[in-house]
């Protein structure tokens, strides 16, 4: 697909999730079209995007994981500890005839079809005097200047306390360890998450969902001491498991990832050690949950030039999106023990714990695996939406069952007392079983079982009136599976069980 053709998939992809209710946006819209880089979540998305965060949360709980929740804003002096305050920026680049402002690294990749993440400043300004890169705006080549702009957002508490949003929730999870550790009973590893909005000043937001100003982040962090990586029990939960691994090397060489198993890539020394090698291993069973198959997942190892200078590793979980190509949807990172050192310098707090193989007092490591439940929204939709099926007037949205904002829809088939007290009957039923239920009554069966399709409602149940007459049918509803359109009768007392057991 050529960059034209992506763009136009892009703007179909766009237009179709904002008519459904998915999402909308820039917001406010009604006050000048809206602030770049913040949308509204509709009906439909807000409930796909709480599918998809408490899978996460599921996930993270089967490992005895606990949620915590901590504050968005934070005092100026933990951003000066972690650094983020002198580094945290973007590369910008000006244009001097329309004097509008756009991220350059973002600028190479569209342009060009290079991973402009990957360019240092000093890169970027040698990329743009060799290549005419021109004004998005007014088509006027851009100057091979670069300027860093910072990424926080400040402001204010009280009258002069300098405060700042957090951009990322990792460091606020960071701060309370020593609670953590009292919890856990000075027990070591152990693993901590947090979901919740983080902000980023980013001067020109583009890309939709995947590049905004305020966003969510499901980060879960893994406190253990450096002795523990290498002989991780749960490694052998994953050790089967094929992944696609992007090495830098491999990236250097020009080459395609391969498909390797964990145990493999330890045994080659791809990956360092076998904790860090079971948050790739975790990760992967996870977006596997959320229905995105393997073949459009691969990690991408970061190159050295880039990588964090505190970090041990650090891997890139990346979908092939049909619209945008490889994006990043998650980033797996071996912190090593930086941050509770530099937040123990600074703070004046020993965040230590006793290492019971040493009996000596140590800085734990920190394992991160960071995951944008925005850009997982994203790409479910990406992957679910079809525009030939579309154009054909089937409009199906096949968004995996699990995740589907809406689970089933309840149709009698024609507006008659009998029927229609009967589905609202079945409905409440459903409801007070947690499931998200619509009740359509309104045209032919045709166009709803349509309607419901177009939003990747997985199963209509119809009432008719084999329903409520006597013989064989008694008691029994049609159920129609979206994608295979198959019906079949089942008994009424058998639809919560059904749903349950084929939602999974």
């Amino acid at each position: 697909m050529n960059k034209k053709e992506s763009q136009k998939a892009r703007e179909e992809l766009m237009s179709f999730i904002s008519e459904k209710g998915f999402v909308h946006g820039p917001s406010p819209e009604i006050y000048d079209g809206g602030v770049s880089g913040f949308y509204d979540f509709g009906p439909l998305g807000k409930t796909l995007k709480n599918n998809i965060e408490n899978t996460i949360r599921k996930f993270f709980q089967k490992l005895m994981f606990y949620e915590v929740e901590c504050p968005i804003v934070t005092p100026k002096k933990v951003w000066e500890a972690s650094g983020h305050l002198g580094n945290f920026s973007d590369p910008l680049v000006e244009c001097e005839k329309c004097k509008n402002i756009y991220r350059a690294d973002n600028l190479i990749e569209e342009t060009h079809n290079v991973d402009g993440d990957s360019f240092t400043e000093k890169q970027l300004e040698e990329f743009f005097k060799e290549n005419e890169i021109n004004c998005p705006t007014c088509k006027t080549r851009l100057p091979p200047k670069i300027e860093k702009h910072m990424l926080m957002l400040k402001t204010k508490i009280g009258l002069n306390q300098e405060m700042y949003n957090r951009p990322e929730t990792a460091t606020t999870t960071y701060l309370p360890f020593l609670n953590y550790l009292r919890f856990y009973r000075d027990k070591l590893p152990f693993g901590i998450f947090q979901i919740g909005n983080a902000y980023r000043n980013e001067i020109s937001p583009r890309q939709h969902l995947l590049r905004t100003r305020e966003f969510t982040q499901a980060e879960a962090q893994i406190f253990l001491f450096k002795d523990q990586k290498q002989e991780f029990e749960q490694f052998k939960d994953y050790e089967e498991k094929e992944l696609n691994l992007l090495s830098a090397k491999t990236q250097k060489e020009n080459k395609e990832y391969q498909k390797i198993k964990l145990k493999d890539a330890i045994n080659k020394k791809i990956l360092k050690n076998k904790a860090y090698a079971w948050t790739l291993g975790f990760t992967q069973a996870l977006f596997e949950e959320f229905g995105i198959p393997k073949e459009n997942i691969r990690f991408k190892q970061h190159l050295p030039e880039k990588m964090s200078f505190y970090a041990e590793d650090a891997w890139d979980l990346e979908m092939n999106f049909k619209s945008y190509g490889w994006i990043e949807l998650c980033g797996c990172h071996d912190r090593t023990d930086y941050d509770l050192k530099v937040h123990s310098k600074h703070s004046g707090k020993e965040l230590q714990a006793l290492n019971p193989e040493t009996n000596k007092k140590e800085t734990p490591h920190i394992l991160e695996i960071a995951i944008g439940p925005n850009r997982v929204l994203l790409a479910l939709l990406d992957l679910a939406y079809n525009k030939q099926e579309i154009e054909a007037g089937k409009p199906k949205l096949r968004l995996p069952k699990n995740v589907a904002p809406v689970k089933a829809s309840i149709l009698p088939l024609i507006k008659k007392e009998p029927l229609q007290k009967l589905a609202h009957k079945i409905k409440q039923e459903l409801l007070e079983q947690g499931l998200i239920i619509q009740y359509d009554e309104s045209g032919s069966i045709g166009k709803r079982y349509l309607r419901q399709d177009s939003i990747g409602t997985p199963y209509c149940i119809t009432i008719d009136f084999e329903t409520i007459e006597t013989g064989n049918n008694k008691n029994t509803v049609t159920i129609r599976e979206r994608d295979s359109e198959e019906q079949k009768r089942i008994k009424i007392e058998n639809i919560q069980e059904y749903l349950l057991n084929n939602l999974k």
